[in-house]
Parts: structure tokens; sequence; C-alpha cells
């Protein structure tokens, strides 16, 4: 498939209402496929929606809470009935809570679980019927870096990350018996988007992602381009790559240094109230694609050579390690 034939093609997006759900519904629209546009805000998603439609797609809204399985069925059956087939599923919906593991509820715990694990298999367990019905199908998961790299004081949220990806490799494992069904993970590194400003908090702290950060629309630049030619995993941003490895080779280092410098952050961060953010209701405040950072689409320089230096600690720690236990 080139970019043309997407033209023809019917996409479901999950979490279009803001962040990388939002970027990916508008730069699918410059293609002009039929878009079934799904998150819990309606009014905002129409707002999408409409800038969807001058870019020349057909654009279905069907406001939807990925944690309820009936909801996930019924926007299946829905984008199915519009198009007469469903051709790119894009789970995306996704919540953080930050917080000392045992100072967080354990419903916001819960709560991140159903929206990051759950919605995504309530997600592939809709389509794939339908997939299989029509013998094809691309299944894009955007997991996150998060899937490999643990979080501190994020638990609920790498226990999401991390079931999500196995659930996304047994999943390919089974559905390798029809060679026309993809599952694409995505793993971007970490992202300017409204999400950080939308977090449930119980730091006591304000929250900014750690550098380098990444534009949104580079994320949905991805999902277009593995819908054009599906790819097993993708990792976007050098420092995705770089964190794997990090966590590959030193994973109890890894870990340590995260917490480490997380707790240094919260050392100087301005204090704030606790707060559930958007875990169990939707929000009406910072609903574009991008956050507040002002992060260009296109990497700067600068976070290349960051990246470059990440993989070269990386390198140098594990060599110094294994020099000491020899």
């Amino acid at each position: 498939m080139d970019s043309y034939e997407l033209s023809t093609k019917a996409v479901v997006i999950t979490g279009a209402s803001s962040g990388a759900g939002r970027a990916a519904a508008l730069e699918f629209a410059k293609y002009q496929p039929a878009l079934i546009l799904a998150a819990r805000n309606e009014e905002v998603l129409n707002e999408v929606a409409a800038e969807c439609r001058e870019l020349g797609a057909l654009t279905l809204v069907i406001p939807t809470d990925v944690t309820d399985p009936k909801a996930m069925i019924n926007l299946a059956n829905a984008a199915n009935d519009w198009t007469g087939k469903i051709d790119v599923w894009i789970n995306n919906a996704g919540v953080l809570a930050a917080g000392e593991f045992d100072r967080t509820p354990a419903e916001v715990h819960n709560q991140v679980v159903q929206t990051n694990l759950m919605g995504y298999i309530y997600g592939a367990h809709a389509v794939i019927p339908f997939f299989k019905k029509q013998t094809h199908g691309i299944l894009i998961n955007n997991i996150s870096i998060g899937g490999y790299v643990p979080m501190p004081y994020g638990a609920g949220y790498s226990a999401s990350k991390f079931g999500l990806r196995g659930f996304s490799e047994a999943l390919k494992a089974e559905l390798a018996a029809w060679p026309n069904i993809h599952v694409c993970d995505l793993f971007p590194g970490f992202l300017d988007t409204p999400g950080i400003d939308h977090a449930g908090n119980y730091t006591g702290k304000a929250l900014r992602p750690a550098p380098p950060v990444y534009d949104p629309k580079r994320v949905a630049e991805a999902m277009v381009r593995v819908a054009i030619a599906p790819k097993s995993n993708k990792y976007i941003g050098g420092a995705s790559l770089a964190l794997k490895l990090s966590h590959a080779l030193m994973p109890e280092l890894t870990a340590k240094l995260t917490g480490f410098v997380m707790r240094r952050y919260f050392k100087r961060a301005d204090a704030i109230a606790p707060t559930s953010g958007n875990l169990f209701n939707t929000v009406d405040y910072a609903m574009s694609a991008n956050g507040r950072f002002n992060i260009p689409p296109e990497p700067k320089p600068y976070r290349k050579y960051i990246a470059g230096a990440l993989i070269a600690g990386i390198a140098a720690g594990f060599f110094i390690m294994n020099a000491r236990h020899k």
C-alpha cells in the first residue's frame, strides 16, 4: 500500500481529542481516508473532526470510554457499519499518574491499568474479528518507551506499559498464521503533549517531561508510515533506543538512575496540590496536540547529541561493570 491508497482506507483512532491522537487524526486527514475518531470528550472530538474535514477526510465521531469493553465493541461496529470495513485501528488513548506507590490511591493505579492496558486489549478484542473476517488489517499500539524502561513514582503506569508490550508480543505470535493482519508497536520517547498537564499527580510537585522531548507530530507521522508499510516495532527518537539499550544491558542500574534523577527534580520543582487529572473524567483544558514546551516538529541538533551521549554513557557503564565482575 502506498500513501495514495490511504484515501480508500478506514482508520479508527482512540484518544483522538488531544496529544498524539489529535496529531494522528490531522496527519491521516491529509491523505483523505475515512476517519473514525474516539475519545471521551465529544465536544473536543467534534472540533478535531471539523479540522479533519477541512483537510478532505470523511470523519465520524464516536464518544468512547476505552475502559468499557461494550463501548469498544460499539466503536468497532459503528466504524464497520459506516464504512463496511476497518483497515487500520490505532490504540492510542492513555493516562498518566505519578506519586509514591503507597501514597497514591489504589483506585488510581487501577484506572491507569484499565485505560493503558485493558483499553488496548478491549480495542484489539473488538477489531480483530473484523480483521479476520476481511482477512486483513493493521493494529497500531502506541506503547511508549515506558514499555521497556520502568518509571519510578509511576508504578501503575509501568505495570500497564510492560503488560501492554507483553500482550502485544503474544498477540503477534498468535496472529502469525494471518499474514495480512499486522500488529505494529510504537515506542516513542518523552512527548510534548498535554498529557503531562492531564496527569493524576500525587507527588506534590509540578511535573515536566525529561529531555530530550519530542513533538507528537513525529509519532503521528510514524503511525502513517506503519499504516502504509507495517512494521512490528518502531522506535521514535534516538533517546528511545538509547533507553531501551540501557535497560537491556543494565536494568537495575537504569531503574535506580531514573529514580535518582526524579528525586533530584522533585527537590527543586514547584509545589502543587494533588489532583486526579483526567483519570476518571475528561477535562476541558489543554486539549491541543502539543503541550506547553514548544518543541519543534524536527529535532534540534543538540537532541541528537543527547541521544548519542546516552548511548555512549550506557556502553561505558556496561563495560565498566563487566570489568569489575571479571
